[in-house]
């Protein structure tokens, strides 16, 4: 075991300029932490099996999930049940940093919707 950093995490990128970091790549618990700039958002899709929760570190969002917005800033977060369809959105003017914790791993469970 060793402590994790986004200095030391699994880096990649997605999206339109957007950052993420393997935090935890397990099976059945996935932690990652995301960076998304302003005024951009990912594709609305949903996981089959896979449940999420996202909380927002910095800055704040909107989550779209079946239809309706929540909006989110730091210190709060929301549940994403398996098979609802969502959006994570910033359109705000300041980069958001939050976490996604996934279970079960969302990997090869996503369908992107139109």
């Amino acid at each position: 075991m060793s402590k994790i950093s986004i200095q030391n995490a699994e880096h990649y990128v997605w999206g339109d300029n957007c950052d993420g970091w393997h935090l935890l790549k397990d099976p059945n618990l996935h932690v990652i932490r995301e960076s998304v700039p302003p005024c951009k958002f990912e594709k609305r899709h949903f996981h089959t099996n896979a449940q999420q929760f996202f909380f927002i570190l910095t800055g704040q969002a909107i989550m779209e999930l079946e239809g309706r917005e929540y909006s989110l800033t730091a210190g709060e977060g929301i549940h994403i049940p398996a098979g609802k369809p969502h959006q994570f959105k910033n359109p705000y003017n300041q980069v958001v940093e939050f976490l996604v914790i996934s279970n079960p791993t969302t990997r090869g469970d996503r369908s992107d919707l139109s």
